[in-house]
């Protein structure tokens, strides 16, 4: 056996611990490196050793859950005395000395009935056992350390050199927020020290590039927990950016056929009941009473367009019909998940509906993808896309979900375009293609998705009359490219650190004359880029030059651009490019035609 060896996969995916393979396990080895099976072993096993460490630090601690998540593992424990980031470093020292006594991690199993005798006095424990189904429990021990755990681990704590613990958080006991609020630690591991390096100087980056930093910095959104957690107000700066953002989807939306409707954002609780968002999605949605008759706000809009397309009769003619609204919804997420832009409890989804006939769906979902493409691109992403089947809470007939499943398959297999499958993880309507986009720095974010649904025409009796002069159910298509135009800003903040393209930057140029005779021509030529539809300010307050320079440089416009007697005087510009990171000067009517040649390139 490799000393390397760290576990297996087998043929559904599923991940095994060296333990619980046996020796003629015939399942495929997983090295210790890297790669997703590997680190999820090394991730859930440097869980415990921190837990282990905890244990050690703080020894009335008791431990609840501490599974994996991207790029690292938490533990979410209860303690007697507060612990702050200032603690993290005492428990990385522990843990490392807790690998130099070569602990081998053993498992060993027994019954449901006596884990819970075993553990007798720990509620948390408890708590999680009472989570369980099954009769027989897994327990990983190394030294004194043991807690249960379906696994999988490595074989020994020599396999976890590479972590790094990096914040601490509070968390809801199993994500009630009625519940008790325990102590989470966040932290990351690797399979090796330049991995981590890399990872670490990436968080680093991150920081620095924090959407609600840079949001707060240059005006652009604000929060007011007084008008409620999850609500974001939009400042005239970030109204500005938004509108030009929403310019672009709508010019692009039209050009390809879509035509734009809207519908309300409250409907009768019986609508959401048709529907199935009521028994699959109820404890997301908001609920009130009106005239003693329930409503629902909507958290979806697809409802709105089923009854705008049900208003008129339709044949086969008519298909395909596409539908776009830039729609508001509102769900209930908890306040522990709530973060900035990127999590919130009203956004607005660049939202549409394609109704089609059956044979149209390849073609339909090629132009989605197409769509997708072009927007990517436009903003520097690249992509992978992710095909997600039935998951346990559902409406329909396998066979539908089948059929629409190996729809989206075959139109993407059909054309070459790679993507992977996520089990279980489609709509509770049907199943979908995710659309994942990397940004600058290497992260991955979920934005848009493409969904197939034989389902709500069925139960909303959506018809078309066919070809062959007989009632039909058309498929129905939900379709968005940026997810929400929150989150899309959010990412587009970070991955830009808020150095904005030219089309997108909520200010493009921010003139500072340098005296008062100045001020003329400066106001003019704002007026002049205002006409052309692009947005300028004018930085003449009573502050020194150098100031007012240095405050028009921190708002990350494109061009800063100074006036003095010479500019006046011959009708030219001296030119700050921050994007360019160049100083020059240019005529007037030059430096209109640059700003309208990058005003085109925001072109879908």
């Amino acid at each position: 056996m490799s000393e390397n060896l760290i576990g297996y996969i087998d043929d559904q995916g599923n991940i095994i611990d060296t333990q619980s393979a046996g020796e003629n396990c015939t399942a495929t080895p997983i090295e210790y490196d890297n790669s997703e099976a590997s680190l999820e072993i090394v991730r859930h096993s440097t869980a415990h050793l921190m837990a282990q460490a905890i244990t050690e630090l703080y020894p009335n601690s008791q431990f609840f859950v501490g599974p994996v998540v991207d790029e690292g593992f938490y533990y979410d424990f209860r303690v007697d005395q507060q612990i702050g980031e200032n603690d993290l470093k005492a428990i990385e020292k522990k843990m490392k000395e807790l690998i130099k006594k070569k602990y081998k991690i053993e498992k060993y199993e027994m019954s449901k009935a006596e884990a819970m005798e075993k553990f007798a006095d720990d509620d948390l424990k408890q708590k999680v056992m009472s989570r369980i189904e099954d009769d027989t429990l897994s327990i990983y021990k190394q030294g004194d350390f043991e807690d249960l755990c379906r696994g999988p681990h490595v074989p020994a704590l020599r396999f976890l050199h590479n972590f790094k613990l990096t914040r601490v958080a509070g968390a809801y006991l199993g994500g009630d927020e009625n519940a008790e609020m325990l102590t989470r630690i966040y932290g990351v591991a690797f399979a090796d020290k330049e991995t981590l390096k890399a990872h670490l100087e990436m968080l680093e980056e991150a920081k620095k590039r924090d959407h609600r930093k840079i949001g707060h910095e240059m005006e652009l959104f604000m929060f007011n927990d007084a008008a409620g957690p999850g609500l974001p107000f939009w400042m005239p700066k970030g109204a500005k950016l938004r509108y030009k953002l929403e310019s672009i989807l709508h010019k692009a939306h039209l050009t390809r056929g879509y035509e734009p409707v809207r519908g309300p954002e409250i409907l009768k609780a019986d609508m959401w009941r048709i529907s199935g968002h009521y028994a699959c999605y109820g404890e997301n949605m908001y609920l009130t009473t009106i005239d003693e008759q329930e409503y629902g706000i909507k958290p979806m809009n697809c409802l709105g367009h089923i009854q705008v397309f049900k208003q008129t009769p339709k044949s086969y003619r008519d298909l395909p019909l596409r539908y776009y609204e830039y729609g508001v919804v509102h769900r209930h997420e908890k306040s522990g998940v709530l973060h900035g832009l990127l999590r919130v409890r009203e956004f607005t989804q660049d939202d549409a509906h394609i109704f089609c006939e059956p044979n149209q769906i390849a073609a339909e979902v090629l132009d989605v993808v197409e769509f997708v493409d072009s927007v990517m691109k436009l903003f520097g992403f690249e992509y992978t896309m992710e095909v997600a089947t039935k998951p346990e809470k559902a409406i329909g007939d396998d066979d539908v979900w089948e059929l629409a499943t190996q729809g989206l398959k075959d139109a993407l297999n059909g054309n070459n375009l790679p993507f992977t499958i996520d089990e279980g993880g489609g709509a509770f309507y049907g199943p979908k293609i995710d659309i994942k986009i990397t940004d600058a720095i290497g992260r991955k974010w979920q934005c848009g998705t493409i969904q197939v649904d034989f389902n709500l025409p069925e139960r909303f009796e959506v018809e078309y009359v066919g070809d062959d002069n007989t009632r039909k159910k058309p498929v129905m298509i939900h379709r968005a490219i940026l997810g929400s135009f929150e989150r899309f800003i959010g990412i587009l903040t970070e991955h830009y650190a808020g150095e904005f393209p030219f089309f997108l930057a909520p200010v493009q140029v921010i003139f500072v004359p340098i005296a008062d005779t100045h001020a003329d021509y400066a106001y003019a030529l704002k007026k002049r880029l205002v006409q052309e539809g692009m947005d300028a300010e004018v930085y003449d307050k009573n502050d020194s030059l150098n100031k007012r320079v240095r405050n028009a440089e921190k708002q990350r416009v494109p061009y800063v651009v100074i006036i003095g007697d010479e500019e006046v005087a011959n009708k030219t510009v001296a030119i700050r490019d921050r994007r360019a990171k160049e100083q020059y000067n240019l005529t007037q009517e030059e430096f209109m035609v640059k700003l309208t040649q990058q005003l085109q390139e925001g072109k879908i």
